[in-house]
């Protein structure tokens, strides 16, 4: 009996052990079908959040690609008035993500308020149609066509529909697809600089599509049933969102908010007024003032952090006149080619397609520029800044703003001709567009180089819980740019008489507003040059451990010794990635 019962003790532990082996590759499978279920669900959100992003930037471009034609022509407006309108809407359409995002965190709820933006978005796209009436490609029976309205009327449907559309552009953008949701968390600098290419890539093909197909289908085809295509890509944008509702919308963190930034600025310039007999000494920098310590209302970390950003302002300020630069594309380079023959082997060519040659520089230059970046981050080799792109890019568009003016000069020398845009017959010149290419080929290399660029420093050089704030400044400043492009076209008409920004391009001196602004974006270019040094890796980082060490008395560094190991892993250069330069 003893023998039995330890045969039987052995064979239950038999069993046992087998059982066992058989249960952990189950459990394994189990944790394996788990994570790849989990990777499979981000990758669909991602994949969603893209749809979303390229269907808002589908009905954006749909309405900014022939505005200045609208404007002109439907609307009557003079050349300078189309095109401050078309700049303000860019530029509106660049701020409202930023009020949205602050409505979002302080005052509305985040799905409530994405509700509301889709309706702004879908009322002011299903309202440019009106301001069309009637459909003259519908109705065959002129007789019966529909009243139209006013010339007042249409000016007030218009406008009143740009401004719902980009306050629906800014809620969308600001919540559903802002670039948190990507991710981009855990990414370093070499996957940060592959993203941002890769994406401004496909944002790039969206618009070129756009400006072939829907350009042609407003100023030919059905020039009035055009604007209800900016409408149909709502209601795709609106199908996506429900398909995954409540998953898609992205829920940021809370430990830092646009207002604390604000908040950190103004009481760091409150205290430096009341107490300035002390502003020269006792701190570093001028934020300090608003720490706890030196009689402020926030913690430590949150004035370095704002301090973090704030020493990215010189670098967003150097983008507002290049941005002034980009947007001469749907504004003076618009005008030149509308003024241009658009005749091509029989057929004519779409105003608003002449972008798409600033457009085929980015998708080539993308690929090679990832090669080259992919060679040098895995060689030993140190790579190069950021810095070195944007100062080439600017460089570009100061020469193809040049470039225009000489295009221009070169285009009244040709012999008037007329040409029917939109049912209308205007006085062009006999120069084929295709001789204004090369200003834009230089535009289309400048966003190549300095966007990606740009936005992976805005990203990168802040702590991780500044990177949305940050993206949220460069927008601020970006948006700015668009502002003062139309300042300066108001500008230069009222100071010049109409000359430099005439209605008439054949009879003014367009070319010399152009030489006014290459000449400002070259100075601007020798400017950011000479501050470029400062978001070099090592310079950075001396900087940061400098000032931080300095602004905090001697017992204290012991204690803040982890935040000084913070900024250092967030300047941390790779020698396989970095876009930092390391000597």
């Amino acid at each position: 009996m003893p023998g039995a019962n330890r045969r039987d003790m052995q064979e239950k532990q038999l069993l046992k052990h087998t059982a066992d082996n058989e249960q952990r590759p189950l459990r394994g499978r189990s944790n394996h079908a788990g994570n790849l279920s989990q990777s499979e669900k981000k990758l669909q959100e991602a994949i969603c959040v893209l749809l979303v992003e390229l269907c808002e930037r589908f009905t954006f471009f749909g309405i900014v690609c022939n505005m200045i034609l609208f404007c002109t022509v439907k609307l009557g407006y003079r050349n300078y008035q189309a095109a401050i309108v078309n700049m303000c809407f860019v530029g509106t359409s660049m701020l409202t993500p930023v009020l949205v995002g602050w409505l979002a965190e302080c005052l509305v709820g985040r799905i409530k308020l994405v509700c509301i933006c889709m309706f702004l978005h879908f009322l002011g796209t299903a309202l440019l149609p009106v301001v069309a009436f009637p459909f003259e490609d519908i109705y065959i029976d002129r007789r019966h066509i529909l009243q139209t309205l006013t010339k007042r009327e249409q000016k007030i449907v218009f406008y009143f529909a740009l401004l719902t559309a980009s306050l629906g552009i800014g809620g969308i953008r600001a919540i559903v697809c802002p670039l948190s949701a990507y991710n981009l968390e855990d990414c370093g600098p070499k996957e940060l600089l592959s993203f941002f290419n890769w994406f401004y890539w496909l944002i790039n093909l969206n618009s070129a599509v756009v400006f072939v197909s829907i350009s042609y289908i407003q100023q030919s085809v059905a020039r009035n049933l055009g604007f209800l295509i900016p409408f149909v890509s709502v209601l795709m944008a609106m199908i996506t969102i429900h398909m995954v509702r409540g998953e898609m919308i992205y829920k940021p963190k809370t430990d830092s908010s646009l207002l604390t930034t604000f908040g950190v600025i103004a009481s760091a310039l409150k205290t430096c007024c009341v107490r300035y007999r002390y502003f020269s000494g006792g701190v570093t920098n001028w934020l300090d003032h608003a720490k706890e310590n030196y009689g402020g209302q926030y913690s430590e970390t949150q004035v370095e952090s704002t301090k973090s950003l704030a020493r990215l302002f010189p670098l967003f300020a150097f983008q507002i006149l290049y941005r002034t630069c980009i947007m001469q594309i749907p504004s003076g380079y618009y005008l030149q080619t509308m003024n241009s023959n658009l005749h091509f082997s029989g057929f004519v060519l779409p105003v608003a397609a002449m972008n798409v040659i600033s457009i085929v520089p980015l998708l080539i230059l993308v690929p090679i520029l990832e090669c080259i970046n992919s060679c040098l981050f895995s060689s030993e080799d140190t790579g190069h800044s950021p810095t070195v792109y944007i100062v080439v890019g600017q460089l570009s568009a100061a020469l193809s703003v040049m470039v225009a003016g000489f295009s221009e000069i070169h285009r009244k020398h040709f012999p008037q001709v007329q040409q029917t845009l939109s049912e209308e017959v205007l006085l062009v010149s006999s120069m084929p567009c295709f001789h204004l290419a090369p200003q834009y080929i230089l535009l289309g290399v400048a966003e190549a180089l300095v966007t990606p660029s740009c936005s992976l420093l805005s990203f990168w050089l802040v702590p991780e819980r500044m990177r949305g704030i940050s993206m949220h400044f460069l927008t601020l400043f970006n948006g700015a740019g668009c502002f003062m492009g139309a300042f300066f076209v108001q500008t230069a008409h009222a100071g010049t008489q109409g000359s430099w920004f005439p209605h008439l391009l054949h009879e003014g001196k367009l070319e010399r507003f152009f030489f006014f602004l290459a000449s400002l974006m070259m100075v601007n270019t020798l400017g950011f040059w000479t501050i470029a040094h400062k978001y070099v890796y090592n310079n950075l980082i001396q900087e940061y451990t400098n000032e931080f060490r300095g602004s905090l008395p001697e017992e204290k560094l012991l204690k803040h010794e982890k935040a000084i190991k913070h900024y250092d892993s967030v300047l941390e250069s790779s020698p396989i990635l970095s876009p930092m330069e390391k000597t």
